[in-house]
Parts: structure tokens; sequence; C-alpha cells
């Protein structure tokens, strides 16, 4: 489409026209230009009219009306980074294909947004057979020299027979009959840190100076890697592993590189399922661009030795002999060994490299604490005001005057000369540790006025239109996605605004992975937002200094922390305002949130410890410790879950209460009061939360477990779970599921989910 542009518009003009006005200073120009934006405004309109014909192309909102026409079955919004597009457009494929395993798989990924394996538990019976078609992979014994097939026994992935159950699948009890089929579902995410030399996560090591042994994880944790799911292009492929963004597991990698190397002997070209074109890891020592060959790492079980305590690893052998065909041995050599499992790597004995960078998927719930996801629509909220500075910091790239900088504390100090006022964005351009404190004299001053970002983001080159060749870097510009850095060390920001300042300074952190403390010292800093950011539970979080003989300090900050991994928050009594939502403050045990002078609002988060604050709004988060609020006169706490013990404001539909005064009623007793000791605890013991894990690393770190009440899983005010992960309205997807399930599950069948992750 031809868009109306001024010049356009001009030049359709006789040139007698366009002549008399050059003569009296281009004024019909101007008015063609004022013409042309509003033309441009019914173009684009026209333009957004036509893509919303097409479901690949159409908006949002435009969805379910395409639905409309095609009559499918209304569904629940399932948050707001997923979409029933998928649902609509394949409905005719659906149609087409009613009733079969690959249809009904696709049908549950489109309307769930999660992974999924359909299985046929027919299939798995274990059965007399039929000589007239003999199903060789159906024996009744499995084999128990196949570890491999042995791994897979109760997944969705087993080809073992079994007895057959009489239990309905449908209540996830039952599995293996006749009418069967099951739906596998894998709820966690894949978060790929592609191999990339920007992507790239500095391996910890696990001893100073490094001995050869590392984890993937950056924070030196135990973890599986996940494995990096290849698209599936054709709605009658039932899943495989490799389809899935399921856990690793040893025996399917150490075979593929086992049969890698025997093919390389044989002079033959191998062929990759996890490390063909897109290899699920990766593993860079020094500085070499290119990663370590698969033929030259090994899959292996690298545990502690069995000693006391353990002083060491088990260690890859520097090479491995192979015969070829003719019967001539080859010895193939052996960079470093990996354990998908534990998430560790380890090189052979006495090999030790200066650097050591990996590429490798992790699992998550949600896109909460920082990660490789996409997070442009959140930046772009922030920066409001245009920047007027802006630096980036890159271990990957050299330096450059003015522009980039290869510690954070060089940039923090370009950062502290600028002057009052300024707009500026620190980005941080690849995924490395940076192992520095910024206290002291690197701590970061917030002028009065100004505003600094520090955030994880690509800061793009772009090509200059009168110099064709050279590029440049534009201030403003980022691409925040694709980076988490790690910060190894503390942080402190001071505000040095005046006290009786109407505009004192702010600071932003965003998409961060801090070890360590992040501290604001006695000042005057307005505005402290944590975003998309970790402050690793166990190892830091965030205090406000007390001022020291007590002054009106810090009296204007406002703390905001929002889809974000915190440890425990400890406020100075002057601090006014703290604000989180859709995040995890985790006190390993002790209390989480320390604000004695705060007006405090909590929404959809998880507060593992306890909490004694000055004021409290609270919606739809669990509390799993003691809370205690001062002021309970002001405030509420709304579908919520809070410990019997608390101290707070007026409930309305919290839990346990709610459960309490239902039991009350159902007994015909006047008042809870009245309630059986026996039975009150029976009560709170079942609605005690239930987390997969409470670890922090964990992959499933805060996921309410399946065995959780359901007064939990779906206690929120709109009948999503209550807590961090109440975005993701995952009651909401089960409720598709079945709603979808009832048209195109075939007459006679019986259907049943089961999580994986």
């Amino acid at each position: 489409m031809t868009h109306a542009t001024a010049d356009h518009l001009y030049a359709l003009l006789p040139a007698i026209y366009r002549r008399r006005d050059a003569e009296h200073g281009h004024v019909l120009r101007a008015l063609l230009s004022v013409i042309a934006e509003q033309a441009g405004v019914v173009e684009d309109d026209i333009a957004d009219l036509y893509d919303n014909l097409f479901i690949e192309t159409c908006a949002e909102w435009v969805v379910p009306y395409i639905g409309d026409l095609l009559g499918t079955r209304p569904l629940h919004a399932v948050g707001t980074n997923a979409s029933l597009r998928a649902y609509v457009a394949n409905t005719l494929a659906y149609r087409r294909r009613k009733g079969t395993a690959p249809v009904l798989e696709q049908l549950a990924r489109d309307v769930t947004g999660w992974t999924a394996r359909a299985v046929e538990f027919f299939q798995l019976l274990g059965t007399t057979q039929y000589v007239n078609h003999v199903r060789l992979h159906n024996v009744r014994t499995p084999d128990l020299r196949d570890t491999n097939a042995l791994e897979l026994l109760g997944g969705p992935f087993e080809q073992a027979a079994h007895t057959v159950e009489i239990r309905h699948i449908a209540s996830q009890r039952g599995r293996y009959n006749i009418p069967n089929l099951g739906l596998f579902l894998w709820r966690l995410q894949p978060y790929t840190l592609t191999g990339d030399r920007f992507t790239r996560v500095t391996a910890r090591a696990v001893t100073r100076p490094p001995d050869g042994r590392y984890t993937f994880d950056p924070l030196g944790v135990d973890g599986p890697l996940f494995n990096r799911p290849q698209t599936e292009t054709e709605i009658t492929h039932l899943a495989e592993e490799i389809n899935v963004p399921g856990k690793l597991r040893r025996r399917p990698l150490y075979e593929e590189l086992e049969a890698r190397r025997q093919t390389l002997v044989n002079g033959d070209t191998p062929r990759g399922v996890y490390f063909g074109d897109t290899p699920v890891l990766q593993v860079f020592v020094d500085d070499a661009i290119a990663p370590i060959p698969p033929e030259r790492v090994m899959i292996c079980d690298l545990s502690e030795l069995a000693t006391s305590p353990p002083a060491d690893w088990r260690r890859p052998p520097s090479s491995r002999t192979y015969r070829r065909a003719d019967g001539v041995e080859v010895i193939m050599p052996i960079a470093v060994g990996v354990d998908p499992v534990l998430g560790r790597l380890a090189f052979p004995e006495g090999v030790t490299h200066e650097r050591v960078q990996v590429s490798y998927t992790y699992g998550f719930s949600a896109d909460v604490g920082g990660g490789p996801y996409d997070r442009r629509a959140s930046v772009a909220q922030i920066l409001t005001r245009p920047v007027t500075w802006q630096v980036g910091v890159s271990q990957t790239l050299p330096p450059s005057p003015g522009e980039l900088f290869a510690t954070l504390a060089d940039a923090v100090q370009a950062w502290n000369a600028q002057p009052p006022g300024t707009v500026g964005v620190i980005a941080i351009l690849d995924c490395l540790t940076y192992e520095e404190d910024l206290t002291g004299v690197d701590s970061i001053v917030i002028p009065e006025g100004s505003q600094l970002t520090l955030v994880a983001a690509d800061w793009p080159e772009v090509e200059i239109p009168e110099t064709p060749g050279l590029t440049e870097r534009i201030v403003g510009q980022l691409t925040p996605t694709g980076r988490r850095p790690h910060l190894l060390g503390n942080l402190a920001v001071v505000g040095v605004a005046s006290p009786d300042s109407q505009s004192p300074g702010e600071l932003v952190l965003h998409g961060l992975l801090i070890e360590g403390d992040l501290t604001v010292l006695t000042g005057n800093l307005g505005s402290l937002q944590v975003i998309h950011t970790t402050l690793v539970p166990r190892a830091g979080g965030l205090v406000v200094e007390p001022a020291s003989p007590p002054t009106a300090e810090n009296t204007q900050l406002r703390i905001g922390i929002e889809r974000s991994i915190c440890g425990p928050i400890t406020l100075a009594e002057g601090v006014p305002t703290l604000r989180i939502v859709d995040s995890i403050i985790d006190a390993g045990g002790d209390t989480a949130i320390t604000a004695p002078g705060a007006a405090c609002a909590i929404i959809t988060s998880t507060v593992f410890g306890r909490a004694s604050l000055r004021s409290l709004e609270a919606s739809e988060t669990i509390f799993t410790d003691t809370l205690i609020v001062e002021r309970r006169q002001t405030g509420c706490l709304r579908f919520s879950y809070v410990p019997g013990d608390s101290q707070t404001p007026r409930r309305y539909r919290c839990q346990p209460n709610l459960a309490l005064v239902r039991r009350v009623r159902e007994l015909g007793l006047k008042e809870e009061s009245d309630l059986p000791e026996s039975e009150r605890n029976l009560i709170l013991a079942r609605l005690r939360p239930a987390f997969t894990s409470t670890r922090y690393g964990d992959a499933a770190y805060a996921q309410l477990s399946l065995t959780c009440a359901e007064e939990l899983r779906t206690g929120a005010e709109d009948g999503s779970e209550m807590g961090v992960f109440s975005h993701l309205k995952q009651p909401q997807r089960e409720a598709n599921l079945r709603t979808s399930l009832e048209e195109y599950l075939r007459f006679g069948l019986e259907a049943g989910f089961f999580f994986v992750t």
C-alpha cells in the first residue's frame, strides 16, 4: 500500500502550483503535510481492517469474533502472554480429524498453552497377541537391561505393557484400559540461553582457583537442564521427547554422542537429534568462538565420589577408544563431561581453563525474576521520559570511550558525573557474570530530578543513512530480550536531592540476577523500582538503612517490586510506600518483610516467611508464616491465605477463615468458637499451602503442588490460583481443556490429563 506522505501528495499537484507555492514560501506544502498526517491515519486504519480479516494477522480482540463465525465454543482467556488464536485457526483441521489422538494433542496445546502429548492407553495393555496383527513392541515383561526404556516407565513416552486398570482416568487414578486416552501436560516453560556470544552464561566454578568443576547455573545451584523443544510442523505428528520442554536425561544424550563418535570413526556423517542444528547444550572455553564439538563431549554421572566428606566429583576420561568396521582401534579425545541431571560439567583430571561459558535451557513456571524472555513492553512503560544519556557494559565487546565500558563500576562512575535532571540508561549487553561491588565510592548516586535505569538489554547498532557501511548506537534504543546478566556482589544507591525537593531521583533495576544485597543509603531517593529482577534469596535482599541519628531522610521513597524474586526486605521507619506485585519474597524461614512505617500493597504474590507491617492492602496473596499488621483499622485482605495466628485488618473471602465459616454453617453451629478443636485443626492442616518446591533454584520453585487444597488453587477473585502465578490462569486452562474434550473426544472414549511438570 502506498502511504500518503507530504512529498507524495505534493508531487501530484500540477507543476504551476508547485512553482507558485515555492515563490510564496511553500505554504501549500505545509498544508499538505497536515493533510498527509491524517491521511496516514486513515490508511493505517484501512490496513488494520484488512489484517483483521485473517486469523493469522488480526488483532487479539478480533479472535473471538472469528471464532464465533466458525461456531467454536467460548473459552476462558488464558493470561496476558497466551492466546486462543491457534485454537480458532486450527478449528477446521480439528474437525477434519475429529477424535484422533494427534488432534486431541494439538487441541490440548492450543486451548491451554501447555505442551501436550496424547497417549492411547489401549496400546499399552498386556494382551494375548493376535497372530494376524503381531505387535512386536508390546511384550508383557519389559527388558530389564534396557535402562532407557526403564527410565520412561509411568511417563508419557513409556512402551511397557501393563495389566488393565478399572479406575476412571478422568479422576487421574486409572490409566491402562481400552477406552482411556491420556493427555500429558508440561506446565513449566523452557528458557533458552542460546550460544551466541552475547547470550552465553558464565559457568560457576566450584572452587577458587578453579579445579575443572563447574555448574551450568551461574549461582552454583545443582539442577536439571531442560530440553530445547523442537517445533512440530504437522498436526498429524504425535509429540516425541525432543518436542517437549522436559528435563534432559543422561541415557539418550549419552547414546547419541556415543553413536556420533562411532559414526565419525567409521568415516560417515553423523545425524543429531539433541545435538543437531540447535544443540540442547554447549560449552565454550577460554576465548574460543566455537563451542567444544559434540563428539568431544561425554554425558556422564558427575555426582560426588563415595568419600566422607565428598572431596571431588567423578571425572570424565581424557579419551575413549572405538573400533572401526575393519577392526582398527581409533582413540577419540574427550574434552569435557556433562551431567544434564545435576547441571554440572567437569574437565578431565588436571585440565583447567581460564574461562568457561555455557549455553543451555532451564525451566520455570512463568516470566518472573528476569530471564531471556521478551521484556520490551515493560521497559517501554518505564522510559516515559526522553533518554538523554546512555552507555553499555559488556565483557564481550571492546570498550569505547563514553559509550561502552568493561565493568559496571566504570559505567556507574560515568553516571555519577552527570548533572541533575539526567535520564540515563546503563544497558548490560551480555549474560556473563560481573563480580564487583557497587558500594562505597562505586555506589550509584541519584541526583534531584534524575532517573537511572540499569537494564539487561541489547543496544543494537544501526547503519548511518548518510554513510553506508558505518553504524552507530542511538541513545534511547534498547532490545530487552535474550539477556540475563549475573551481578555477583552488593549494590548500594543514595539519593542526594535536598530534603524539601519535589522531584527526588529514581532508580530502576530491570532484568538482572543479583547475588548480593541491594542497599538504599541514607539520603533522599524518590523511587526504587525492581522489575523482572532476582535478588537471590539466602544470598541477598533489599535494605533501606535507617538514618543515624534519625532525621527526615528517604521519607519520599516509593519502593515497587514487580514480577521479581527477592530475599528479605527490611525498611527504615521513614519509608512511606512499598508495593509488591506478581513477586516472590523469600526469607528462607526468617522474617520476609519488615516495614514499620510503610503503607504496603501486596498483590498476587507469595511471601515465604514472617511479615511485620504498619498497614496493608493485600489481594490474592499467600503468606506462609505469621503476618502482623500494626494498623488494623485501615486496609483489607482479599482472596488471600493468612495463617491463623496472624493479626491483620479485616479479611474478605480469605482462607482458612472462609473454610472455617463454611464448616460452622454445615454443622449448624452459631460461632466459629463453637467448632470442635479437632475439626478446626483438620481444616487448618488441609488448607496449609503446599508447594512443589520452596528451594530457590528449583524449576518448580513456588509452584503450588497438585496436592494443595482446591480452595487455594482456585481461590483468587477470578477463579485462578492464589499467589505469584495467579496470572497464569491455570484453573481456567484446565477448564478450557475439559470443555474442548467434550466436543472432540470420540464417543465411547474417556480422557484424563496428567501434569508432568
